[in-house]
């Protein structure tokens, strides 16, 4: 895998996230003389992964395709480790970096450290500091920040987190987050929604999926947007439904039959970006959203209770509702009657970076490898 004057440079991705805010930081690595790049999808969201793989122009050079419906946490994390192994054992890479804080992440910075592979952990020292909140994703952040070598942390307040576990600081570097990176790549192009809105309507768009609203949480979200939705006829309303039996039969069972809402499969990432640059609110329990909206000048309202992402809720750009239905309906409502509520939201602050985050990352692994 390339003569001894080139780092052997293995990035990896399972989920559509990961794909979007690994995208930068592989697109800048690629262009470096000392690194030979490969690229790594385990696929723990297939379809969702690949479109952002094409948008962004990446193909990976390994595919384990580790996608099952409805597959257990236990299962998915045996069959990582045991299929990763195999792919260390063969690439021999020098580094591995991982994003975020799916089970691909932590699975894969688990089989690093059995083999003695330093890992770079981009988007490190996210906490909220509850395991449960978000479940799994909380858990496996902290085990990847426990054995991770390079920590590129997004903003101060997450290197403070880090220090706060006893990380040595000269193992971190607040980089910014690779994910405006990506948004401002992508925001200026002419992105097309391939949905047919009424222009002159103002528009909410909802993303709900997290493990841990399932259930009775996920069905007070549900009943909070009908009755949104029949308060305000002169309101649209688009939510793409993921795939999750969980959530796509609650959906439709409580906002299929609503005249101005609009439920469509999950939508690519160009299209996502035209849906957001469009909608005048936005609902959702997503981490990256809450990073990207603000940064384009809409308020978001969070349907957790905890957010790793505190930066953007200090700032006033993002308000916590919880699953909450009463706080749902209010907050949405304020923002759809009170101008100056919505003004104060709407101020596209961005505290997650500036676009160069992917560049930081690269410059600190030449250092090291160059």
């Amino acid at each position: 895998m390339g003569s001894k004057l080139t780092t052997n440079v293995l990035c990896v991705m399972g989920t559509r996230p990961e794909a979007i805010k690994m995208a930068p930081v592989i697109l800048a690595l690629k262009k470096e003389p000392w690194a030979e790049v490969r690229v790594l999808a385990t696929a723990q969201h297939r379809d969702l992964l690949d479109q952002v793989n094409q948008f962004f122009g990446i193909e990976p050079d390994i595919d384990l395709d580790i996608m099952r419906p409805n597959q257990a946490l236990t299962t998915l994390t045996a069959r990582l480790l045991l299929e990763l192994d195999t792919v260390l054992e063969k690439e021999s890479p020098d580094v591995v970096l991982v994003q975020g804080d799916t089970t691909t992440v932590m699975s894969v910075t688990l089989a690093c450290f059995y083999r003695g592979i330093p890992v770079g952990h981009v988007e490190a020292g996210l906490r909220t500091w509850d395991m449960q909140n978000p479940f799994p994703e909380e858990a496996n952040r902290v085990i990847t920040g426990e054995l991770a070598r390079w920590h590129f942390a997004p903003t101060e307040g997450s290197r403070q987190n880090l220090l706060k576990e006893g990380v040595p600081d000269a193992g971190i570097v607040v980089t910014g987050n690779t994910v405006i990176d990506a948004l401002l790549m992508s925001a200026s192009k002419d992105l097309q929604l391939g949905i047919d809105l009424d222009p002159d309507k103002r528009l909410v768009l909802v993303t709900s999926h997290r493990r841990e609203n399932f259930g009775e949480p996920f069905r007070r979200i549900c009943l909070a947007l009908q009755t949104l939705a029949q308060q305000n006829p002169d309101v649209q309303f688009l939510y793409p439904v993921h795939p999750n039996p969980n959530v796509k039969e609650v959906a439709h069972e409580f906002l299929a039959m609503l005249p101005n809402f609009t439920l469509c499969e999950p939508l690519d990432y160009a299209p996502f970006i035209a849906a957001m640059k469009r909608a005048h609110i936005i609902l959702t329990d997503s981490g990256g959203v809450q990073e990207e909206a603000p940064a384009l000048g809409k308020p978001v309202l969070v349907l957790r209770d905890e957010t790793e992402r505190p930066e953007a809720v200090e700032q006033g750009v993002v308000k916590l509702v919880g699953p909450n239905y009463k706080t749902i309906v209010q907050e949405a409502q304020r923002l759809l009657d009170d101008e100056d509520a919505y003004r104060a939201m709407a101020r596209g602050i961005s505290p997650y970076g500036d676009g160069q985050a992917a560049r930081r990352i690269v410059e600190t692994l030449r250092q090291d490898f160059a």
